[in-house]
């Protein structure tokens, strides 16, 4: 994504990559690292002893493996849409979230620019769905890959043709649906939830296929956060637990 980025760009961009950059990919190996050392690998633990011990609701039957691990996706893709939105209208939990929009361009590193608290919550989130549904195994080490696959994609400043951006998007998120979700209007960034599959975003109301403005004019971030001089590594770590700066737009989070 990142050479195709550079190869041939949807947007030109308003802020250089030398200062986005060491952001967003500090944070991503911050959070690895992080996570190496304390809960990486719960969520596949969780899910080899919920099949050990014929918890949740697909231990529940006998199923084909192929057919449990098509649930198990299907289940897992809609909870992390749930959670996405929850991630907005909850002010405790939008004062992490933030940080992911805080970046005022947006390209395949945004898609790792993610508060360290943010990762650890969503993890056991994932733990708990996992218990719930008996999410096989496999699926849960395929449904990371696709996630954060799917997820540098449609974070990606890629120029995609737009007749393959008309078809693909009636199946998965493209970069500009998923843009429109990081734009300043806030209608707009109440929209495009999903990270996948567009299933969701239109059988649920939140899809919007076009911005106000157009894909290469609108407005990325959050219109009290732009002063990037402010938003550095240690900054941005501890921004959730400062006071949060006042925007109209975006008050009722507040």
């Amino acid at each position: 994504m990142i050479c195709w980025e550079y190869l041939s760009p949807r947007r030109q961009q308003s802020v250089t990559r030398l200062k986005r950059w060491p952001i967003n990919i500090g944070l991503a190996m911050f959070n690895m690292a992080l996570m190496r050392v304390t809960v990486g690998g719960i969520a596949y633990l969780s899910a080899v002893n919920a099949e050990n011990q014929s918890w949740g609701l697909l231990n529940q039957f006998v199923i084909s493996d192929w057919l449990s691990i098509a649930a198990s996706l299907l289940f897992l893709d809609f909870a992390i849409y749930c959670q996405h939105i929850i991630s907005h209208k909850w002010k405790l939990l939008w004062r992490l979230h933030q940080i992911h929009h805080t970046d005022i361009e947006i390209d395949a590193t945004t898609a790792v620019r993610f508060h360290p608290l943010e990762i650890i919550i969503s993890m056991f989130y994932k733990v708990a769905c996992v218990y719930l549904i008996g999410a096989d195994p496999m699926a849960v080490i395929a449904f990371e890959i696709i996630l954060n696959g799917t997820a540098t994609f449609n974070h990606s400043n890629i120029n995609l043709p737009l007749k393959v951006d008309k078809v693909l998007r009636w199946l998965v998120i493209t970069p500009d649906v998923h843009r429109i979700h990081h734009s300043t209007i806030q209608s707009e960034t109440d929209s495009n939830y999903g990270f996948s599959i567009s299933l969701w975003d239109r059988l649920f109301k939140t899809y919007v296929a076009e911005p106000e403005k157009t894909q290469t004019t609108l407005d990325i971030g959050l219109s009290q956060y732009r002063d990037q001089n402010k938003l550095g590594f240690i900054n941005l770590l501890l921004l959730p637990f400062r006071n949060p700066l006042r925007n109209n737009n975006k008050s009722k989070r507040q």
